[in-house]
């Protein structure tokens, strides 16, 4: 099963995407986290350091192409293909792919190509794949998320961030990217806006997956730079986020 979580920047995405991963990976099955996200934080909120990403690997391959390092009869994809399988993050609980950017003003487009042909050629070893999207929509245009399973779509109670969410929905409808499952996740709630909220999200047209309330405990965290993969299990944003799981796992 791949699982995309995307939404608007800063509205704790990468938190969902964490907490998702290591809920996931107490199943004991096999999982692939991808931090797809130019501005990555994946690694830090899992606690892991990345040496090199997949933007890395290929400014190197461009670079040894250019030298004459590579004869140019080589097949790069083959070469590529190793050597970004060299830069998974491997751990006991699950692996991490960061894709990273080109080096300078390089256009992104290039990384975006690679992790759909990424997504093609390694899904199939394992049983969870978990992508933290770039925010916005440009993975829906780009269609870096075409074969995703289930979507998460997670906003903070704006009215901006809601509607970015039902943007997000609408445009995947027009681009005709079927989805088994998309949830919309309203973040940061406070507790008497619960009522109010469940009303907006329903009129995005978005199934409500959850809402994820306040949680000192997260922003304790950040200010403290822990990684959030740590969140103790009785931590509200946690309990509410294993809801969520038991409604994914549904559909595998």
């Amino acid at each position: 099963m791949i699982i995309a979580v995307s939404g608007k920047g800063g509205t704790g995405k990468t938190m969902v995407s964490s907490a998702l991963i290591n809920l996931l990976s107490k199943t004991g099955k096999d999982i692939l986290a991808i931090d797809a996200d130019p501005d990555s934080n994946l690694p830090e909120a899992l606690g892991i350091d990345v040496l090199k990403t997949v933007g890395d690997v290929r400014e190197e391959l461009k670079k040894d192409t250019a030298s004459g390092n590579i004869p140019s009869s080589a097949n790069k994809w083959d070469i590529l293909d190793y050597k970004i399988m060299e830069s998974v993050v491997e751990t006991p609980e699950f692996d991490l792919l960061v894709m990273g950017r080109p080096e300078g003003s390089g256009c992104y487009c290039a990384v975006n190509n690679m992790l759909r042909k990424i997504i093609e050629t390694i899904s199939s070893n394992y049983d969870f794949i978990v992508i933290d999207t770039e925010a916005g929509l440009e993975h829906l245009s780009r269609r870096t998320t075409q074969n995703v399973d289930v979507m998460l779509v997670v906003t903070d109670p704006s009215y901006r961030g809601i509607l970015t969410a039902q943007r997000i929905g609408e445009l995947a409808k027009e681009l005709e990217i079927n989805f088994k499952k998309l949830f919309l996740i309203l973040n940061r709630v406070k507790i008497e806006d619960g009522k109010n909220l469940r009303e907006k999200a329903e009129a995005t047209g978005l199934e409500l997956g959850g809402l994820i309330y306040e949680d000192s405990v997260v922003s304790e965290y950040d200010m403290e730079g822990r990684p959030l993969i740590e969140l103790p299990s009785d931590a509200v944003s946690v309990k509410e986020l294993t809801k969520i799981v038991e409604k994914i796992l549904k559909f595998h």
